[in-house]
């Protein structure tokens, strides 16, 4: 957990020195930790795994095992070892690995392993599985030397073989106690390797689980024909070939695919190739044509597009394919049934895509599809801070209707989740109060009522909701001869509603209130006092409490608030608590206000 969070450095690490704890396994993947942090808190354990995958630069193959063969137990007892990714400084001497003789397991996967390392490692006398997948190596002749012990062997991209393919098969069939052989690639090299692999009747016959994921010219009949001469099989790799679409693959007892065929095939190559970029972007494109339509909640699934998002924060087609894949999995009523926690997961993790991919729009879009959704915009838990300014620039980008439209739904809900102190610090809040009064005088101008200047209102008043930086805005971006021309334009109550509750939240800053001291602001509200709809009148009566109950806006115009005064007493504002209840709970200032004037 430690590690997943960034928190293992060199003094987390620290709580390992001593021996008040006895060490096991140890995971420091991905860790900022240097050699004497790692030496002096793990080395001195009886470690029998470590896990040691991306650790930072400061940490080297070479300290990692000059650090681990200083304490002889571990020479004689430790069995697995993982250094994927990690980094060999230039120009260093040949790797030793021959006094981890206990090894059993070792992967060297992404590391600068050359050929002369591999003749060191194959001596290792309990070596049972190699994964030396995208190393440097380019003669495995060297595995001929532990062909009786080998039972794992993984070369997944091999980019620098030298070797013909006659002579890489022939130290193959060698390996007669083998079980397991990986021997994908990616699908641009056009490998054909596994197409001549399986034409060999008579090899690793003992073979359990064969991945040709990415290969060239495989198909189903091939595939087919090599598992049914090795009945022991449990699985094969097909993901970005042209086979695993025959009924055999379906229909055969015991056996699991990675590939692209159906969602049993997609599932597996997620959970199979979660480490392999390369893998993992195909399978994403293949879940997202394959849920387009979904109408099944799927949380397993879900966690598996987590995984790969997190484990390459930085490809981006892994990320903007697996935020289409999240998209397809929570849409309409499908987040109902996901767990809280792995939405908040997702949504946590589609932020920081954009944050490492700023200027991917399509990305953009798919966040904000995402956060339309009322299950995760209500109840999921992420930094609505952080949300509320990428909404807002987005806003501001004068998208396309159907776009701006979601930018300014989401706006508005977010507002009313950010504390005052939040929303005075929003840097984009002076462009959004600007880009949100555009859109309303665009639709009253056009004399068009629709569901966008519904919520641009919304956004406005609730944006505006004690917080006396927005209302400032507001003013100086002419939102008041706005709003007094929408009053003029439209009737509907839910537009006088929303334009009233704004005007409220002014008349509540005492500094700004003076500016609703007007003769065409005061008419419009003395109009509303008496309307029919509860909601209506009692914004209207809000306003004019708080401006009447401020005698030093009416100095040379006492007459006039001695008036209001009248028509506000009798006017039956005063709603029930039911009612009450059932209006935005920003307004109970309002009432308060008018209490105090009775």
């Amino acid at each position: 957990m430690m590690t997943w969070q960034g928190k293992l450095t060199d003094r987390t690490a620290s709580i390992f020195r001593g021996n008040q704890m006895k060490l096991k396994l140890a995971n420091i993947q991905k860790a900022k930790i240097s050699t004497p942090a790692f030496i002096k808190a793990f080395c001195h354990h009886k470690l029998i795994e470590l896990n040691a995958t991306a650790v930072h630069a400061d940490l080297p193959v070479p300290d990692i095992l000059s650090g681990l063969c200083s304490n002889s137990w571990m020479q004689q007892n430790l069995q697995c070892l993982l250094l994927d990714s990690t980094s060999i400084p230039q120009n260093s001497r040949a790797l030793f690995f021959g006094q981890l003789t206990g090894l059993c397991i070792l992967s060297v996967f992404n590391v600068c392993f050359h050929t002369e390392d591999l003749a060191n490692v194959s001596q290792l006398p309990r070596l049972e599985s190699l994964d030396i997948s995208n190393t440097l190596v380019t003669d495995i002749s060297a595995l001929l030397i532990c062909k009786d012990r080998l039972k794992s062997l993984t070369m997944h991209y091999m980019k620098c073989l030298t070797m013909t393919k006659p002579h890489i098969l022939a130290v193959i069939r060698e390996l007669k106690c083998l079980l397991h052989l990986d021997i994908s690639d990616h699908k641009q090299v056009k490998s054909d390797l596994a197409f001549h692999l399986l034409q060999q009747k008579d090899i690793l016959p003992n073979l359990v689980s064969l991945d040709i994921s990415g290969s060239n010219c495989i198909t189903d009949a091939a595939v087919e024909l090599f598992i049914r001469q090795r009945p022991a099989m449990q699985f094969v790799g097909l993901l970005a070939t042209d086979a695993g679409y025959s009924d055999f693959f379906t229909t055969k007892q015991g056996l699991r695919v990675a590939g692209g065929a159906n969602m049993s095939q997609i599932s597996e190559a997620l959970s199979r190739y979660r480490n392999r970029s390369c893998f993992m972007k195909e399978a994403l494109y293949r879940l997202f044509t394959e849920t387009f339509s979904v109408k099944v909640t799927m949380p397993a699934i879900l966690k598996l597009v987590a995984v790969g998002m997190r484990n390459h924060p930085l490809d981006l087609p892994v990320q903007f394919t697996a935020s289409a894949c999240a998209l397809n999995l929570t849409r309409q009523g499908l987040a109902k049934g996901m767990p809280v926690r792995l939405l908040s997961e997702v949504t946590c993790l589609l932020f920081k895509a954009l944050k490492n991919f700023p200027h991917y729009q399509q990305l953009q879009k798919n966040c904000l599809l995402s956060l339309t959704n009322s299950r995760i915009l209500v109840d999921v838990p992420f930094d609505r801070f952080d949300a509320a300014k990428f909404v807002m620039r987005w806003l501001c980008k004068h998208e396309n209707p159907k776009m701006q439209t979601m930018a300014v739904s989401v706006t508005s809900i977010l507002a009313l989740q950010l504390s005052p102190q939040q929303t005075a610090q929003l840097e984009e809040l002076f462009m959004a109060v600007k880009e949100l009064l555009a859109i309303v005088k665009q639709k009253t101008t056009e004399n068009l009522d629709d569901v966008t200047l519904l919520f641009t209102l919304k956004a406005l008043w609730n944006l505006t909701d004690e917080s006396p930086a927005a209302c400032k805005h507001f003013i100086e971006n002419q939102g008041l001869e706005i709003f007094i021309q929408v009053l003029e334009t439209f009737s509907e109550s839910a537009i006088q509603s929303k334009v009233l509750g704004l005007l409220n939240n002014i008349a509540e800053v005492r500094e700004l209130s003076s500016k609703l001291v007007t003769e065409d602001v005061l008419k419009h509200i003395i109009s509303l006092l008496g309307s029919r709809e509860m909601e209506v009148s009692y914004f209207a009566a809000g306003i004019i409490a708080h401006l009447t109950s401020d005698r030093r806006l009416w100095i040379a115009h006492d007459f006039q608030r001695r008036i209001l005064l009248q028509d506000l007493i009798f006017q039956d504002i005063f709603p029930t608590p039911w009612q009450l209840l059932s209006t935005r709970g920003s307004a109970l200032g309002s009432m308060g206000c008018v209490s105090r004037l009775q």
